[in-house]
């Protein structure tokens, strides 16, 4: 079993015979847990082995979806039409391309988000910021290496941020208001002394 990150408070919980019938084959991942509890360390294992070359880019797409949705009912519905407009997985793999291989630098995370928001090459349905910047962390977060980070932003997140983070609450964010929070969170996690994501968990459980 993987062991919580520091600042996760419970795994997300899914019904995994619904998920897995709700999803093509091809891109049923290899590390979701057959109890359903999903942590992020588990979706951090699709990940790594995307970036090892041995996931392919659906199957890491339906490990964040399968996360990021969790027990919501239409989840397994929505996921499966954001996979159907990318069957070869092409699409994705545009949006990560300046992220995967290294560390990324604010320019490549600028790059991906503006990616994933071109209707022309990568943007797919059922796929706003809320959930590409889940799969923007968990593809780019490097644990240990401080600075700014990719974190998730989502309306849950935004809600809760102080206005100084630079976020706005309307939703559809722009990269710059992402990387204003980033920036934000960085600084934050620096004085505390702890990971960044840590800092976005605390928002989220408004801490």
């Amino acid at each position: 079993m993987q062991r919580p990150l520091p600042g996760e408070q419970a795994p997300i919980t899914v019904n995994v015979g619904r998920w897995r019938a709700g999803l093509p084959p091809d891109a049923w991942p290899d590390n979701v847990p057959p109890s359903g509890d999903v942590w992020r360390r588990d979706v951090f294992a699709v990940a790594d082995a995307y970036r090892a070359g041995s996931a392919t880019t659906r199957q890491l797409l339906s490990a964040v979806l399968i996360w990021g949705y969790g027990p919501i009912g239409y989840g397994p519905w929505r996921a499966a039409r954001s996979l159907g407009a990318d069957p070869d997985g092409k699409r994705l793999a545009y949006a990560l391309d300046e992220v995967s291989a290294s560390v990324p630098d604010e320019d490549a995370l600028r790059t991906a988000y503006r990616r994933f928001r071109d209707a022309d090459h990568a943007r797919l349905p059922w796929l706003g910021p809320g959930l590409f910047t889940k799969v923007l962390y968990f593809v780019s977060y490097r644990r240990g290496m401080g600075g700014v980070q990719p974190l998730i932003l989502d309306r849950v997140v935004a809600s809760q941020l102080p206005a100084e983070a630079g976020v706005g609450r309307r939703g559809g964010w722009s990269s710059e208001e992402w990387l204003a929070y980033l920036r934000w969170a960085a600084e934050r996690a620096q004085i505390s002394g702890v990971e960044a994501d840590a800092v976005e968990m605390a928002v989220v459980h408004d801490r």
